[in-house]
């Protein structure tokens, strides 16, 4: 994988992805999109032993500070549109990613980048994270999710104040209203909580794992029925190698090994 906007460590099974733009405060250009998509949609799989994701930003001042608006500058409404869809399509690749994938971050998370940090399955902040959707100041809508996740995350009401507004939010009002999980003190920090909670999850049947991001996303998406995707994917886990030995492994009161099959 050889990127040159994201940077990739892999240590224990989780692999962090850092958005590496921080004198463009890590801006989301097509190199970003571009890479973020090749990463979910295959490049993970060259990776022995992946387990789980962490998505951060180069530095302490940005996670991401939004779109390169400079790219925009040329666009037609057949491109914007086109851009948009693209964009939609790489953050819906890490909202159903089959492994658990935390956002971690650090400074402002503004535009495409609180979309991107939404696509992830949980967010922990540093203190001084800054969340906000501007997109309306510059005659925009969101392009990346925000109209859609945003409302299922902190209610419709609240949702529409920070997208007609454009108002930006600090990390521990973003923790009140259900944007993020955890507020850490720093950046360092924030990563040691997101490594503690994924290893935690490293534990678990990592069939399970998947099938229970399938299931909960499956809420959100008018075209599934999600009991049904719960009942199915509950026979299917029933089913499994790990389920049993999680079964035994409780009878006999020792830790589960799983396997994933």
């Amino acid at each position: 994988m050889n990127y040159e906007a994201l940077l990739i460590d892999t240590q224990d099974g989780i692999a962090t992805i850092t958005i590496n733009r921080p004198q463009a405060l890590n801006a989301i250009n097509k190199s970003v999109m571009t890479e973020l998509n090749s990463f979910f949609g295959n490049d993970y799989k060259s990776i022995d032993g992946l387990k789980s994701v962490i998505i951060t930003g180069a530095g302490e001042k940005a996670f991401v500070a939004g779109a390169d608006i400079k790219e925009f500058a040329s666009l037609d409404a057949a491109a914007g549109s086109a851009l948009s869809k693209y964009g939609q399509d790489t953050y819906m690749l890490i909202e159903n990613f089959h492994l658990p994938v935390i956002a971690v971050v650090n400074g402002f998370a503004l535009g495409g980048g609180c979309e991107l940090a939404m696509a992830c399955h949980m967010r922990i902040a540093s203190s001084n994270a800054k969340f906000g959707q501007p997109e309306v100041n510059l005659g925009l809508i969101p392009g990346y999710g925000a109209s859609q996740r945003l409302p299922q995350l902190i209610g419709k009401s609240k949702a529409m104040e920070l997208l007609l507004t454009a108002d930006m939010i600090k990390a521990e009002e973003a923790k009140a209203i259900g944007l993020i999980n955890y507020v850490a003190e720093d950046k360092a920090e924030a990563l040691d909580l997101a490594k503690t909670i994924l290893k935690k999850i490293a534990t678990k049947g990592p069939l399970a794992v998947a099938k229970t991001i399938q299931a909960v996303n499956a809420y959100y998406d008018e075209s599934k029925d999600g009991y049904q995707i719960e009942h199915q994917e509950f026979g299917n886990c029933i089913a499994s190698e790990d389920c049993k030995e999680g079964a035994l492994a409780f009878v006999e009161k020792r830790r589960a090994v799983f396997t994933g099959k």
